[in-house]
């Protein structure tokens, strides 16, 4: 009987936290993080939100049979998040260039993993289906504050693949279009910003996801334009040019005005 009870117990631990979402290629999404206003009615399958949103966006989105991926910086300290407090001072590196009061942590420090944890742990406790940790391709910035290398890169990446099922949720992986080929197998989705912009680029175009294109596995990517006019006049160019396994949308950035290839 005890081994019974054993047996069903183990059983049960596999099913909360063996088992999770695995997403489909070609299912419509749309990404609303830093949006003001949320456009919840648009009929899409997968939503990425701001894990730290607290507006009622989540569990709306939920309750409509929505597709829910939290977005959060697995790389970066942003100064207005309710959990500061917990990063360490000494494990915080030089600042992002583009945005006020970011700046890089060291993801070799095991608090900074802790910080991690926690927040993917919220994830799983908010209802969110996966996780879109950003700023995981630190290692290619040259002014970081510390040297992190190709290695510590991917062993942070697959910590936080690792937590992220464990926790059973899926994961996606934020650009890092470097790394694609040494986590293909960690990662249940892909999610880009503007690699069409980089189509001559050969560290940043498209063509990179080629290897989640032939394991089937999604790659939800997003470009940015100026305006509403600007989203009309590019979505040819920008539709034609991606790859046809991509599920591409055109946003203007912080607005609920999105276009579909």
């Amino acid at each position: 009987m005890f081994v019974l009870h054993v047996i069903l117990f183990t059983l049960s631990v596999v099913e909360v936290f063996g088992s999770y979402w695995h997403p489909h290629q070609h299912m419509s999404w749309n990404n609303v993080v830093g949006e003001i206003l949320v456009n919840s009615s648009i009929h899409e399958d997968v939503y990425v939100v701001d894990l730290f949103d607290r507006r009622g966006i989540i569990p709306g989105l939920l309750s409509k049979g929505k597709k829910v991926v939290c977005y959060f910086s697995a790389g970066t300290y942003e100064d207005w998040r309710p959990d500061i407090g917990q990063f360490p001072p000494d494990a915080l590196g030089n600042g992002v260039t583009t945005w006020r009061g970011e700046r890089w942590v060291d993801i070799r420090d095991t608090r900074i993993r802790d910080v991690m944890r926690k927040r993917i742990q919220m994830a799983q406790q908010q209802g969110c289906h996966g996780v879109d940790p950003g700023n995981v391709d630190g290692y290619t910035q040259s002014d970081l504050g510390f040297n992190l290398t190709y290695d510590n890169q991917i062993d942070y990446n697959r910590f936080l693949a690792s937590e992220a099922h464990n926790h059973g949720l899926a994961i996606g992986l934020k650009n890092d279009l470097l790394q694609i080929k040494d986590l293909l197998h960690d990662f249940d989705f892909a999610i880009n910003e503007s690699c069409e912009q980089f189509r001559y680029n050969v560290q940043k175009n498209c063509l990179l996801y080629q290897p989640f294109f032939d394991a089937r596995k999604p790659v939800f990517h997003i470009e940015y334009v100026r305006s509403s006019s600007a989203a009309h006049a590019q979505r040819n160019a920008i539709c034609s040019n991606r790859p046809s396994d991509m599920n591409t949308i055109i946003k203007v950035a912080l607005t609920n005005y999105k276009v579909d290839c």
